[in-house]
């Protein structure tokens, strides 16, 4: 394992430390924990809270997205863990003004287990909260098993649509109804080239051969759809895009944002290289594209690899993806 750190078992407590310290004006550490991150000034009185939780390992998913405009507050666990139940109810009393909480994360069972935990310790704090679950990643399980899928990237759209309809004053009913609707909105796949090395394990996550790539593989290395030689950049385009209209059907006018992520080592350069196929088959589809987003939004630690995801937009999802946020990896207005 070749890794710049200390010791394997402080790797997130010290990476926390050097991450608010590095940004002090959008982040703080909250409770006792060490693993909850609030944002530096707390919102506004009356705000529904937004939180979030999970693993470390994929920034700037968790943490990097607690901001204005985003999420409130956030739980995190070590690398590819999760958080534990006092942890997301100190997050969850961290957002808390007052208006309600709704708990958004990804479709993973150690994640909901813990947040439906947490949520029974604040009731003692008289905070009503409300959950919505991603499941975008269209290769983890069929159409018909929808609520099996896990959540990967889209999750960083339904963050930013979420945190726009709080900051503008909506109700907690409000803002879980566009959490769910950017939730369900959202389509993702992703493509590994190569591993990633969980620093307490101390040997990559899975195997591949040099000459190999896997389509579909989740953000921790769950299987993918199939395995084979390492393809053309249009051939990994084309398929990719393929999974995602097959499920996102798009005709002239309607509007779509993208994002094309690096799951941590796949530079800039692939990504731009990939984004000309993205484009040229949204714009056969008829549609057109609303800010689209390329660079490492949502990773799994040193992995190789890139994700796509699409999100429908209509009228109010538009607007608020055009809304104002602020945070150490996104600004918008």
């Amino acid at each position: 394992m070749k890794k710049i750190l200390n010791d394997p078992e402080k790797y997130v407590d010290e990476m926390l430390e050097g991450f608010v310290a590095a940004h002090p004006e959008f982040y703080r550490m909250h409770g006792d924990s060490g693993k909850v991150v609030a944002r530096a000034e707390k919102a506004k009185a009356g705000k529904v809270g937004i939180v979030t939780g999970g693993g470390s390992g994929h920034l700037p998913v968790f943490t990097g997205y607690v901001g204005e405009g985003l999420l409130d507050a956030c739980a995190i666990g070590d690398v590819f863990a999760s958080p534990s139940a006092d942890q997301m109810a100190d997050a969850i009393r961290a957002a808390d003004q007052g208006a309600g909480v709704l708990r958004l994360y990804g479709n993973y069972g150690g994640d909901i287990m813990n947040f439906d935990m947490a949520g029974e310790l604040v009731e003692f704090d008289d905070i009503e909260c409300t959950t919505v679950l991603l499941t975008d990643d269209v290769a983890s399980a069929p159409p018909e098993d929808h609520a099996k899928r896990r959540g990967v990237a889209g999750m960083v759209y339904a963050f930013k649509l979420a945190g726009a309809a709080a900051e503008e004053g909506r109700d907690l009913e409000g803002v879980t109804a566009v959490a769910q609707k950017a939730a369900d909105a959202c389509r993702s796949i992703g493509a590994a080239l190569s591993s990633c090395t969980v620093p307490q394990a101390g040997k990559p996550t899975f195997d591949i051969a040099d000459d190999e790539m896997e389509m579909g593989m989740g953000i921790h290395g769950e299987p993918g759809v199939w395995r084979g030689k390492l393809r053309t950049a249009d051939e990994i385009a084309g398929e990719m895009m393929d999974r995602l209209l097959a499920e996102t059907p798009l005709s002239s006018g309607d509007r779509v944002s993208v994002l094309v992520n690096s799951l941590g080592a796949t530079p800039p350069e692939e990504l731009y290289i990939l984004y000309r196929t993205v484009k040229q088959r949204l714009e056969a589809a008829g549609a057109t594209i609303v800010m689209p987003l390329v660079g490492r939004y949502a990773t799994s630690m040193e992995m190789s690899g890139v994700s796509f995801t699409l999100c429908k937009l209509d009228d109010e999802l538009e607007a608020l993806l055009k809304a104002p946020c602020n945070c150490a990896f996104w600004r918008v207005g």
